[in-house]
C-alpha cells in the first residue's frame, strides 16, 4: 500500500495536479489486484489553504506526519509561494524521500524549490524551460543535466513544466503500476489528443466488472 501525500499550499495551481489526484484517488482505471493507494494532503499547518483557483482546502495532516518510506510518494505543486521559509520543511522531507529511494514529483514552481536546495544538481530534470531555474533559483547548479521536456523521470524523481501535467501523471501512475499498460496508453492518448477511438480503446482495456 503507498500513501500519497499531496502539499498543498496558498496560490496552488490547480491544473498541475488535477489528472493524477483524480485518477490515484478514484481508482476508476486500476487494472485488477492493483496496489491499493491512499491521497492524503500535508501542508506546513492544518489551517485551511486557497489554490490559485479560489478552492479552499483543509489539509488532512502537517509535514511532522509524513511517513518516510520508498512506498510512499510525495507530489509538489507549482505555487507563488514557495519562496516562503514555511515551504522549507517540506523541501527537506523531498531529500529524505530521494534520499531512500521514495518518489517526489516535482512540477512548475516546486522544481524551483528543489533547484535552490541542490536536489537537480545531479538529476536528470526538467522545469519551465531553459534558463528559467537560473532567474528563479540562485543555488541552482544542474544546468548539465537539465531536458527541455514537458516532463521528465530521473531515476525515483519526477519534474514537469507547468504544461506538463498529463505527462507527468502518465509517468508518476506508471511508476506506481496501478494500469494495464494499454489502459495507461489508451488514457494517455485520450487525453493529450481527443480521439474517439482513444477513449474507446480505454473502456476496451478494462476488465469485464468495471
Amino acid at each position: 500500500m503507498s500513501t500519497i501525500y499531496v502539499y498543498v499550499m496558498d496560490t496552488l495551481a490547480d491544473w498541475e495536479l488535477g489528472y493524477v489526484t483524480a485518477e490515484l484517488n478514484s481508482g476508476r482505471f486500476f487494472k485488477e489486484g492493483a496496489p491499493k493507494v491512499t491521497l492524503k494532503t500535508v501542508s506546513h499547518s492544518k489551517e485551511p489553504v486557497t489554490t490559485m483557483g479560489g478552492m479552499r482546502i483543509v489539509p488532512d495532516c502537517v509535514i511532522a506526519d509524513i511517513e518516510v518510506a520508498e512506498a510512499n510518494v510525495l507530489l509538489l505543486p507549482g505555487s507563488n509561494t514557495w519562496n516562503d521559509q514555511k515551504h522549507f520543511a517540506i523541501i527537506e522531507k523531498a531529500s529524505e524521500f530521494l534520499s531512500i529511494g521514495a518518489m517526489v514529483g516535482a512540477i512548475c514552481g516546486a522544481t524551483a524549490a528543489l533547484a535552490n536546495f541542490g536536489l537537480l544538481d545531479e538529476r536528470p530534470h526538467t522545469s519551465n524551460g531553459p534558463g528559467f531555474l537560473e532567474m528563479v533559483a540562485p543555488s541552482y547548479k544542474g544546468q548539465s543535466h537539465y531536458l527541455d521536456e514537458p516532463s521528465v523521470v530521473g531515476d525515483n524523481l519526477i519534474t514537469a513544466s507547468s504544461t506538463g501535467g498529463l505527462l507527468w501523471a502518465r509517468q508518476i501512475i506508471e511508476h506506481l503500476e496501478v494500469f494495464e499498460a494499454t489502459t495507461l496508453d489508451a488514457w494517455y492518448n485520450y487525453f493529450n489528443t481527443g480521439e474517439t477511438e482513444q477513449f474507446f480503446a480505454l473502456m476496451q482495456s478494462l476488465p469485464a466488472n468495471q
